[in-house]
């Protein structure tokens, strides 16, 4: 059966609406993070934040009665009305002026700068780029271009999307165990009710996934952590990150990375235990 086309024209009346909000970069949410990642809890006030921690700041506050089925917001209000049941974060583009420091007030514009719709193999598929200028005191420390995609239900009979293979040349690597005390902190430190994170009847039953899935700037995180660590006397000045494929809290995962010959850019990918890609990312060193 053949779904109806989205409306492209009414989604497009979002293009260019705009939003504002304050937070505190609080130093127990910072510390809390730190636990997640099993890390030591010593930032303090003035300490620059670690790069891609400002997503556990600036949310979306709706109450219970504003909530969707799957527990994000109901949609509508900044991000456009698609129906579509299945939202997943699918990557981003960020560039980093400066620190945001721990404990400072910090603001946060965004705008919706694109939409599109298309028509793939497993369905219809919405496409929103929105834009999120970060920064304290007037000047942006962060510029950020944020993708979502919406997506139907898997029809019937739909095969599954073909696994790409992740490459085997890794500098370094790490190998991560997802549980669900861990995908339950990060939800909870990013007030993020997506249920496909902790809710695994309606994950399986409703969605169709074969267990929790992993936050996608969770694993980007953790690919910024593992460069970070390896190259502690370099700035990261951009990164880029596009999730490939799910990746679920059935099994292992790998978080990996490599540095060009000249030392100014890193290849950085998670696969997942049967070695197939789930996620790449790039990030320019100087």
């Amino acid at each position: 059966m053949s779904l109806p086309p989205l409306d492209l024209d009414l989604l497009q009346q979002w293009v260019g609406r705009s939003e504002t909000r304050d937070d505190l970069i609080h130093v127990a949410a910072v510390n809390a993070m730190a636990a997640t990642l099993d890390k030591e809890q010593n930032l303090t006030a003035g300490n620059p934040l670690p790069l891609l921690w400002h997503w556990l700041f600036f949310w979306a506050v709706s109450p219970a009665s504003g909530i969707g089925p799957d527990g994000h917001p109901k949609r509508g209000g900044f991000l456009p009305p698609v129906e579509l049941p299945r939202r997943m974060w699918a990557g981003g583009r960020l560039k980093f002026d400066s620190d945001l420091p721990v404990a400072s007030e910090a603001k946060r514009v965004s705008r919706i700068k694109a939409i599109d719709v298309k028509a793939g193999n497993s369905g219809r598929l919405a496409f929103v780029t929105v834009v999120h200028e970060i920064g304290t005191h007037g000047k942006v420390a962060i510029y950020e271009e944020h993708d979502i995609v919406y997506r139907d239900n898997p029809q019937p009979g739909t095969a599954p999307a073909a696994a790409k293979a992740a490459p085997i040349d890794a500098d370094w690597s790490r190998t991560i165990t997802p549980d669900p005390v861990l995908l339950f902190r990060y939800s909870a430190l990013t007030f993020n009710g997506h249920r496909i994170h902790y809710d695994r009847s309606y994950t399986t039953d409703v969605e169709g996934y074969p267990g929790l899935i992993v936050h996608g700037p969770l694993i980007a995180t953790m690919l910024m952590e593992l460069l970070c660590a390896q190259v502690p006397q370099q700035r990261v000045r951009e990164f880029s990150f596009r999730a490939v494929s799910p990746t679920f809290d059935t099994d292992t995962f790998s978080v990996n990375g490599k540095l060009s010959a000249d030392g100014h850019e890193a290849q950085l990918w998670a696969a997942n235990a049967r070695g197939e890609l789930t996620m790449q990312a790039t990030a320019v060193l100087g």
